[in-house]
Protein backbone atom coordinates (compact mmCIF):
# COMPACT_ATOMS: atom_id res chain seq x y z
CA UNK A 1 0.00 0.00 0.00
CA UNK A 2 2.98 2.26 0.63
CA UNK A 3 3.85 1.61 -3.23
CA UNK A 4 -0.05 3.07 -4.41
CA UNK A 5 0.47 5.84 -2.20
CA UNK A 6 3.34 6.82 -3.44
CA UNK A 7 2.76 6.37 -7.39
CA UNK A 8 -0.55 7.97 -6.60
CA UNK A 9 1.13 11.20 -4.86
CA UNK A 10 3.35 11.85 -8.04
CA UNK A 11 0.32 12.72 -9.61
CA UNK A 12 -1.32 14.44 -7.15
CA UNK A 13 -4.19 11.79 -7.14
CA UNK A 14 -5.47 11.04 -4.20
CA UNK A 15 -3.80 8.18 -1.72
CA UNK A 16 -6.28 6.49 -0.21
CA UNK A 17 -10.01 5.97 -1.66
CA UNK A 18 -11.60 9.06 0.25
CA UNK A 19 -13.91 7.96 3.23
CA UNK A 20 -15.34 10.85 4.93
CA UNK A 21 -18.74 10.43 6.46
CA UNK A 22 -19.45 13.92 6.01
CA UNK A 23 -17.96 13.70 2.36
CA UNK A 24 -20.15 13.91 -0.89
CA UNK A 25 -20.92 10.20 -2.10
CA UNK A 26 -20.16 9.50 -5.65
CA UNK A 27 -21.90 6.54 -6.86
CA UNK A 28 -20.15 5.94 -10.35
CA UNK A 29 -17.99 2.93 -9.24
CA UNK A 30 -17.71 0.48 -6.71
CA UNK A 31 -15.17 2.71 -4.59
CA UNK A 32 -18.07 4.82 -3.55
CA UNK A 33 -16.01 7.66 -2.61
CA UNK A 34 -17.46 10.38 0.05
CA UNK A 35 -15.42 13.51 -0.85
CA UNK A 36 -14.23 15.56 2.07
CA UNK A 37 -14.61 19.60 0.98
CA UNK A 38 -11.67 21.23 -1.28
CA UNK A 39 -11.23 17.47 -1.76
CA UNK A 40 -11.03 14.77 -4.81
CA UNK A 41 -12.66 11.12 -5.80
CA UNK A 42 -10.20 8.28 -6.20
CA UNK A 43 -9.84 8.48 -9.86
CA UNK A 44 -9.45 12.29 -10.20
CA UNK A 45 -12.10 13.55 -11.91
CA UNK A 46 -14.93 14.82 -9.35
CA UNK A 47 -14.19 17.08 -6.53
CA UNK A 48 -16.26 18.43 -3.52
CA UNK A 49 -16.10 22.10 -4.39
CA UNK A 50 -18.67 24.37 -1.95
CA UNK A 51 -20.95 21.18 -1.14
CA UNK A 52 -21.05 20.23 -5.27
CA UNK A 53 -19.64 17.22 -7.13
CA UNK A 54 -17.79 19.15 -9.97
CA UNK A 55 -15.92 17.75 -12.86
CA UNK A 56 -16.51 15.63 -15.57
CA UNK A 57 -20.49 14.71 -17.10
CA UNK A 58 -22.18 12.87 -19.71
CA UNK A 59 -21.54 15.67 -22.08
CA UNK A 60 -17.82 17.03 -21.02
CA UNK A 61 -14.85 14.44 -20.41
CA UNK A 62 -11.54 13.31 -19.98
CA UNK A 63 -10.50 11.30 -23.05
CA UNK A 64 -8.61 10.89 -26.72
CA UNK A 65 -9.56 8.99 -29.51
CA UNK A 66 -8.30 7.49 -33.01
CA UNK A 67 -9.18 5.41 -36.10
CA UNK A 68 -7.88 2.06 -36.41
CA UNK A 69 -8.18 -0.56 -39.10
CA UNK A 70 -10.05 -3.39 -38.78
CA UNK A 71 -9.39 -6.54 -37.70
CA UNK A 72 -7.25 -4.58 -34.91
CA UNK A 73 -4.92 -5.84 -31.86
CA UNK A 74 -7.79 -6.39 -29.61
CA UNK A 75 -8.73 -8.73 -26.68
CA UNK A 76 -11.56 -10.25 -27.89
CA UNK A 77 -10.25 -9.99 -31.71
CA UNK A 78 -10.17 -13.33 -32.37
CA UNK A 79 -14.24 -14.02 -31.54
CA UNK A 80 -15.84 -10.56 -32.42
CA UNK A 81 -17.84 -9.28 -35.44
CA UNK A 82 -14.73 -6.90 -36.86
CA UNK A 83 -12.11 -10.02 -36.16
CA UNK A 84 -13.92 -12.61 -37.73
CA UNK A 85 -17.32 -11.75 -38.81
CA UNK A 86 -19.24 -13.04 -36.29
CA UNK A 87 -22.73 -12.82 -36.35
CA UNK A 88 -22.74 -12.04 -39.88
CA UNK A 89 -25.12 -10.58 -41.59
CA UNK A 90 -26.52 -8.70 -38.49
CA UNK A 91 -23.55 -7.61 -36.72
CA UNK A 92 -21.13 -7.76 -39.01
CA UNK A 93 -20.26 -6.22 -42.64
CA UNK A 94 -18.31 -9.14 -43.67
CA UNK A 95 -18.18 -13.29 -43.28
CA UNK A 96 -14.93 -12.92 -42.00
CA UNK A 97 -12.63 -9.98 -41.18
CA UNK A 98 -14.22 -6.59 -41.39
CA UNK A 99 -11.16 -5.35 -44.08
CA UNK A 100 -11.63 -1.55 -44.82
CA UNK A 101 -13.93 -0.62 -42.19
CA UNK A 102 -12.05 0.84 -39.13
CA UNK A 103 -12.63 0.69 -35.20
CA UNK A 104 -13.71 4.03 -33.32
CA UNK A 105 -11.08 3.60 -30.24
CA UNK A 106 -12.00 5.62 -27.25
CA UNK A 107 -9.00 6.18 -24.55
CA UNK A 108 -10.17 7.60 -20.91
CA UNK A 109 -7.60 9.22 -19.24
CA UNK A 110 -8.69 8.20 -15.85
CA UNK A 111 -9.41 4.77 -13.45
CA UNK A 112 -10.85 3.42 -10.66
CA UNK A 113 -7.70 1.26 -9.72
CA UNK A 114 -4.07 1.82 -9.64
CA UNK A 115 -2.40 -1.02 -10.65
CA UNK A 116 1.28 -0.48 -10.19
CA UNK A 117 2.22 -2.89 -13.50
CA UNK A 118 -0.42 -0.41 -15.68
CA UNK A 119 0.30 -0.38 -19.43
CA UNK A 120 -0.80 2.22 -19.83
CA UNK A 121 0.04 4.30 -16.86
CA UNK A 122 1.03 7.64 -18.84
CA UNK A 123 -2.81 8.65 -18.90
CA UNK A 124 -2.30 9.92 -15.71
CA UNK A 125 -0.63 12.38 -16.59
CA UNK A 126 -3.37 14.14 -18.15
CA UNK A 127 -6.12 13.49 -15.73
CA UNK A 128 -6.38 16.22 -13.59
CA UNK A 129 -5.20 18.67 -16.20
CA UNK A 130 -8.17 21.18 -16.53
CA UNK A 131 -8.97 20.20 -20.49
CA UNK A 132 -12.20 18.42 -21.28
CA UNK A 133 -14.34 17.36 -24.51
CA UNK A 134 -17.08 18.05 -25.80
CA UNK A 135 -19.50 14.76 -25.90
CA UNK A 136 -20.06 15.96 -29.90
CA UNK A 137 -16.81 16.20 -30.96
CA UNK A 138 -16.48 12.33 -29.86
CA UNK A 139 -19.74 11.32 -31.88
CA UNK A 140 -18.48 13.33 -34.88
CA UNK A 141 -15.79 11.28 -35.40
CA UNK A 142 -18.08 8.37 -36.00
CA UNK A 143 -17.89 8.02 -40.26
CA UNK A 144 -19.31 5.54 -43.08
CA UNK A 145 -16.37 2.80 -42.31
CA UNK A 146 -16.43 3.14 -38.42
CA UNK A 147 -18.38 -0.25 -37.85
CA UNK A 148 -17.54 -0.14 -34.09
CA UNK A 149 -16.46 2.01 -30.91
CA UNK A 150 -14.74 0.52 -28.25
CA UNK A 151 -13.78 2.35 -25.10
CA UNK A 152 -11.13 1.62 -23.13
CA UNK A 153 -8.73 3.85 -20.73
CA UNK A 154 -7.55 4.12 -17.91
CA UNK A 155 -10.76 2.55 -18.04
CA UNK A 156 -14.30 3.30 -18.99
CA UNK A 157 -15.84 3.21 -15.27
CA UNK A 158 -15.40 6.55 -14.05
CA UNK A 159 -16.57 8.10 -17.38
CA UNK A 160 -19.41 6.15 -17.91
CA UNK A 161 -22.31 8.92 -18.40
CA UNK A 162 -20.31 10.10 -20.81
CA UNK A 163 -19.90 6.85 -22.47
CA UNK A 164 -23.44 5.91 -22.54
CA UNK A 165 -24.74 9.10 -23.78
CA UNK A 166 -22.24 9.40 -26.76
CA UNK A 167 -22.74 5.94 -27.87
CA UNK A 168 -26.59 6.26 -27.83
CA UNK A 169 -26.23 9.86 -30.04
CA UNK A 170 -23.68 7.41 -32.56
CA UNK A 171 -26.63 4.81 -32.51
CA UNK A 172 -29.40 7.29 -33.45
CA UNK A 173 -27.37 8.88 -36.14
CA UNK A 174 -26.88 5.26 -38.07
CA UNK A 175 -28.94 3.27 -39.73
CA UNK A 176 -26.20 0.72 -40.39
CA UNK A 177 -24.06 -1.52 -38.16
CA UNK A 178 -22.54 -0.20 -35.22
CA UNK A 179 -21.53 -2.34 -32.31
CA UNK A 180 -20.71 -0.79 -28.88
CA UNK A 181 -17.63 -2.50 -26.58
CA UNK A 182 -16.17 -2.28 -23.90
CA UNK A 183 -12.73 -3.14 -22.24
CA UNK A 184 -12.97 -2.42 -18.59
CA UNK A 185 -12.12 -3.74 -15.39
CA UNK A 186 -15.98 -4.03 -14.22
CA UNK A 187 -15.63 -1.73 -11.35
CA UNK A 188 -18.75 0.02 -12.31
CA UNK A 189 -22.08 0.09 -10.59
CA UNK A 190 -24.51 -2.23 -11.19
CA UNK A 191 -27.04 0.16 -12.94
CA UNK A 192 -24.26 1.42 -15.55
CA UNK A 193 -23.25 -1.87 -16.25
CA UNK A 194 -26.77 -2.60 -17.09
CA UNK A 195 -26.93 -0.05 -19.58
CA UNK A 196 -23.61 -1.18 -20.69
CA UNK A 197 -25.36 -5.13 -21.52
CA UNK A 198 -28.20 -3.20 -23.05
CA UNK A 199 -26.07 -1.66 -25.83
CA UNK A 200 -23.68 -4.26 -26.38
CA UNK A 201 -26.55 -6.52 -27.03
CA UNK A 202 -28.71 -4.89 -29.59
CA UNK A 203 -25.57 -3.56 -31.54
CA UNK A 204 -23.30 -7.23 -31.44
CA UNK A 205 -20.69 -5.79 -29.60
CA UNK A 206 -19.17 -7.12 -26.32
CA UNK A 207 -17.93 -6.16 -23.00
CA UNK A 208 -14.17 -7.28 -22.20
CA UNK A 209 -13.37 -7.60 -18.31
CA UNK A 210 -10.04 -7.61 -17.15
CA UNK A 211 -9.71 -9.89 -14.68
CA UNK A 212 -5.92 -8.76 -12.70
CA UNK A 213 -6.67 -11.72 -9.35
CA UNK A 214 -9.13 -13.89 -8.06
CA UNK A 215 -7.72 -13.78 -4.50
CA UNK A 216 -8.83 -10.24 -2.88
CA UNK A 217 -6.06 -9.67 -1.67
CA UNK A 218 -3.47 -10.51 -4.13
CA UNK A 219 -6.02 -8.04 -5.99
CA UNK A 220 -5.52 -5.11 -3.57
CA UNK A 221 -1.81 -5.55 -3.45
CA UNK A 222 -1.80 -5.26 -7.69
CA UNK A 223 -4.48 -2.64 -8.37
CA UNK A 224 -4.88 -0.99 -4.85
CA UNK A 225 -8.92 -1.82 -4.39
CA UNK A 226 -11.04 -5.13 -4.02
CA UNK A 227 -12.09 -7.08 -6.61
CA UNK A 228 -15.80 -8.03 -5.66
CA UNK A 229 -17.63 -5.69 -7.52
CA UNK A 230 -15.32 -7.34 -10.80
CA UNK A 231 -16.69 -10.42 -9.95
CA UNK A 232 -20.33 -9.82 -9.06
CA UNK A 233 -20.80 -7.64 -11.98
CA UNK A 234 -18.81 -10.67 -14.23
CA UNK A 235 -21.49 -12.87 -12.80
CA UNK A 236 -24.30 -10.43 -13.69
CA UNK A 237 -23.02 -10.04 -17.04
CA UNK A 238 -22.74 -14.13 -17.93
CA UNK A 239 -26.49 -14.41 -17.19
CA UNK A 240 -27.13 -12.82 -20.40
CA UNK A 241 -24.86 -14.40 -22.56
CA UNK A 242 -27.61 -16.84 -23.82
CA UNK A 243 -29.38 -14.10 -25.41
CA UNK A 244 -26.97 -13.64 -28.41
CA UNK A 245 -24.79 -17.02 -29.21
CA UNK A 246 -22.52 -14.51 -31.41
CA UNK A 247 -20.79 -12.75 -31.51
CA UNK A 248 -19.91 -13.21 -27.84
CA UNK A 249 -21.56 -10.68 -25.25
CA UNK A 250 -18.80 -11.57 -22.27
CA UNK A 251 -14.91 -11.78 -23.12
CA UNK A 252 -12.41 -11.88 -20.25
CA UNK A 253 -8.58 -11.92 -20.51
CA UNK A 254 -5.94 -11.63 -17.58
CA UNK A 255 -2.28 -10.15 -17.42
CA UNK A 256 -0.30 -13.24 -16.66
CA UNK A 257 2.56 -11.06 -14.05
CA UNK A 258 5.73 -13.13 -13.11
CA UNK A 259 5.78 -14.31 -9.48
CA UNK A 260 1.60 -13.04 -8.91
CA UNK A 261 -0.21 -14.36 -11.15
CA UNK A 262 0.88 -18.03 -11.97
CA UNK A 263 -1.68 -21.55 -13.35
CA UNK A 264 -2.64 -21.64 -9.82
CA UNK A 265 -4.06 -18.14 -10.23
CA UNK A 266 -5.80 -18.90 -13.73
CA UNK A 267 -7.10 -21.71 -12.96
CA UNK A 268 -8.94 -20.25 -10.45
CA UNK A 269 -10.15 -17.28 -12.55
CA UNK A 270 -10.92 -19.94 -15.12
CA UNK A 271 -12.92 -21.90 -12.67
CA UNK A 272 -15.12 -19.12 -11.72
CA UNK A 273 -15.52 -18.35 -15.51
CA UNK A 274 -16.80 -21.92 -16.41
CA UNK A 275 -19.11 -22.15 -13.87
CA UNK A 276 -20.41 -18.84 -15.13
CA UNK A 277 -20.75 -20.30 -19.30
CA UNK A 278 -17.79 -22.76 -19.88
CA UNK A 279 -18.42 -21.05 -23.96
CA UNK A 280 -16.76 -17.59 -22.40
CA UNK A 281 -13.76 -16.71 -24.49
CA UNK A 282 -10.29 -15.69 -21.94
CA UNK A 283 -7.43 -14.73 -23.11
CA UNK A 284 -4.03 -14.66 -21.30
CA UNK A 285 -2.07 -11.41 -21.99
CA UNK A 286 2.01 -11.51 -22.07
CA UNK A 287 3.49 -9.44 -19.41
CA UNK A 288 5.23 -6.22 -20.57
CA UNK A 289 7.33 -4.41 -17.29
CA UNK A 290 5.60 -0.75 -16.79
CA UNK A 291 5.32 1.75 -14.36
CA UNK A 292 6.19 0.59 -10.64
CA UNK A 293 7.10 -2.94 -12.11
CA UNK A 294 9.52 -1.87 -14.35
CA UNK A 295 12.05 -4.65 -12.45
CA UNK A 296 9.84 -7.20 -13.20
CA UNK A 297 10.93 -9.86 -16.37
CA UNK A 298 8.74 -10.29 -19.06
CA UNK A 299 6.32 -13.27 -19.13
CA UNK A 300 7.75 -16.62 -19.98
CA UNK A 301 6.42 -19.26 -22.61
CA UNK A 302 6.64 -21.59 -20.13
CA UNK A 303 4.16 -19.37 -17.62
CA UNK A 304 2.14 -19.07 -20.29
CA UNK A 305 1.56 -22.79 -21.33
CA UNK A 306 1.32 -23.65 -17.73
CA UNK A 307 -1.52 -21.17 -17.61
CA UNK A 308 -3.27 -21.98 -20.64
CA UNK A 309 -3.23 -25.64 -20.02
CA UNK A 310 -4.87 -24.32 -16.04
CA UNK A 311 -7.45 -22.73 -18.09
CA UNK A 312 -8.53 -25.44 -20.47
CA UNK A 313 -8.79 -28.05 -17.23
CA UNK A 314 -11.10 -25.92 -15.68
CA UNK A 315 -13.68 -26.14 -18.56
CA UNK A 316 -13.55 -23.04 -20.34
CA UNK A 317 -13.56 -24.44 -24.04
CA UNK A 318 -12.22 -21.02 -25.74
CA UNK A 319 -8.70 -20.01 -24.18
CA UNK A 320 -5.86 -18.56 -26.05
CA UNK A 321 -2.40 -17.09 -25.31
CA UNK A 322 -2.46 -13.01 -26.86
CA UNK A 323 1.25 -10.61 -26.74
CA UNK A 324 2.96 -14.05 -28.24
CA UNK A 325 5.44 -11.67 -29.54
CA UNK A 326 6.95 -10.49 -26.26
CA UNK A 327 7.09 -14.39 -24.38
CA UNK A 328 10.62 -14.97 -23.29
CA UNK A 329 12.08 -18.52 -23.57
CA UNK A 330 12.01 -20.88 -20.87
Amino acid sequence: MTAHKRSRAAYGLPEEIPRDPEGLKCSICANECRIPPGGMGYCGLRMNVDGVLVGVTPTQGKLSWYHDPLPTNCVGDWVCAGGTGAGYPKYAHSNGPEIGYRNLAVFFHACTFNCLYCQNWQFRAETLRPWMTDVSELVESVDDRTSCICYFGGDPAPQLPFALKASRMALDARSDILRICWETNGSMNRHLLDEMLELSLSSGGCIKFDIKAMDENLHRALTGVSNRRTLENISAAAERIEEREEPPLVIASTLLVPGYIDENEVGAIADFLASLNPRIPYTLLAFHPQFHMRDMPFTSRSLAMRCLDAARGAGLERVRVGNIHILTPG
